[in-house]
């Protein structure tokens, strides 16, 4: 059977100012008038006065509940008035960091990752965030480690060597943050919405392979960069010699066989790739001496 959702109702209370100039003129018409009934009116009218009297900041509401039964909320700043009867329950309408544990989860090609997050988060609904849920700060932590643990499972950690099926970038949790990130306000927003909850931000704070596999990924990681580097290098050096050829036909300063040419290239390779400085050979003879 599915639970009942609350609906907040707006409550109504009256201003607290001139309940409390009645509370300070009424012992003075009571002890002017001198009556026992009077007497008697006016204390249980004193006690309802003061009873009823609670004061509200910015950002705070008040939920009325009668007997257990719920009345409405009231969201008017400063001092005010109700029901002596009404219990008034204040809820905090101010925006609430939540930052979670470091968590330990599965990536999306199964790899183990430490990641957390801050979220910020407000009440929208006080009726849910006091009778849907037993504890609304509670709740939201819990459902905060579910939902990132879900989207962490969603994508993986760093980008794939095999490319996608549409042959678009894969949205990865290290190089898509702000798409992580939207995933993840998303993913909260359906969790906490139970609670009266809205989320107006979430983003990772931190995010690392487990200690188990760092060093294996710090060093795949630093095998990528290099071999990356060297493919920019390689191609560099083969625009070069292809238009040093070029120029060298063009300007006919000498004439080169495919022999030759291979020397050359050969040559132009080893000194544009090499780490170190190119070492100098003197040749006392030709190409095919």
């Amino acid at each position: 059977m599915s639970q009942k959702i609350s609906k907040e109702i707006p409550g109504s209370s009256a201003s607290g100012y001139i309940a409390l100039v009645c509370a300070l003129f009424l012992p003075i018409i009571v002890l002017i008038l001198r009556q026992p009934l009077i007497l008697i009116g006016g204390i249980f009218a004193e006690l309802a006065i003061l009873f009823g009297l609670f004061m509200l900041q910015p950002n705070q509401a008040v939920v009325f509940t009668l007997f257990g039964n719920y009345v409405g909320t009231d969201r008017s700043n400063g001092l005010r008035w109700a029901n002596p009867f009404y219990r008034k329950s204040k809820v905090s309408l101010r925006a609430q960091n939540l930052i979670s544990e470091k968590l330990k989860v599965n990536d999306k090609s199964g790899n183990p990752i430490e990641i957390a997050a801050a979220i910020v988060w407000r009440i929208h609904d006080t009726a849910q965030a006091m009778f849907d849920v037993q504890d609304c700060r509670g709740f939201a932590q819990v459902q905060a480690e579910a939902a990132i643990r879900h989207v962490a499972s969603n994508y993986a950690y760093d980008e794939s060597e095999n490319p996608s099926a549409d042959g678009k970038p894969e949205i990865t949790l290290r190089g898509g943050m702000d798409e992580v990130a939207a995933s993840l306000v998303k993913e909260l927003q359906l969790r906490l919405d139970r609670a009266g909850i809205v989320v107006e931000d979430a983003k990772l704070t931190h995010l690392a392979y487990a200690p188990e596999i760092a060093s294996v990924m710090l060093r795949k990681q630093q095998a990528q960069a290099v071999l990356s580097a060297r493919q920019i290098i390689v191609i560099g050096a083969v625009n070069m010699v292809e238009m040093a050829l070029d120029q060298l036909s063009k300007r006919k300063i000498v004439e080169l066989d495919d022999e030759r040419k291979a020397a050359m290239v050969s040559n132009l390779l080893v000194v544009l790739c090499s780490d170190g400085d190119a070492q100098p050979v003197i040749n006392t003879g030709t190409l095919y001496t």
